[in-house]
């Protein structure tokens, strides 16, 4: 499901930490994907398939693959940091 040259956010319009990360990723020109589990059923789905049931949000799929469920913004800029190296 997601799209493998883009960072995907699986979020809510609600989530505080969905809004916190898409607005690191904004600061640091960082394109991405943003999807709202909400209207989206099958990204619901590949959410809870991702997080054993549950609608953890946001879930960050990397274009390595990786995942990340609710990271601060320390983990994240880490991350940001390892795909920009």
């Amino acid at each position: 499901m997601p799209d493998s040259n883009i960072i995907t956010i699986y979020a809510t319009e609600w989530c505080w930490d969905c809004r916190r990360a898409r607005k690191l990723l904004d600061q640091h020109a960082i394109p991405f994907r943003w999807v709202n589990i909400d209207h989206d059923p099958e990204a619901e789905k590949f959410v809870k398939q991702t997080n054993k049931g549950m609608r953890s949000v946001p879930t960050i799929v990397f274009p390595d693959g990786s995942i990340l469920v609710e990271p601060s913004n320390q983990q994240l800029e880490r991350k940001l940091d390892i795909q920009k190296a």
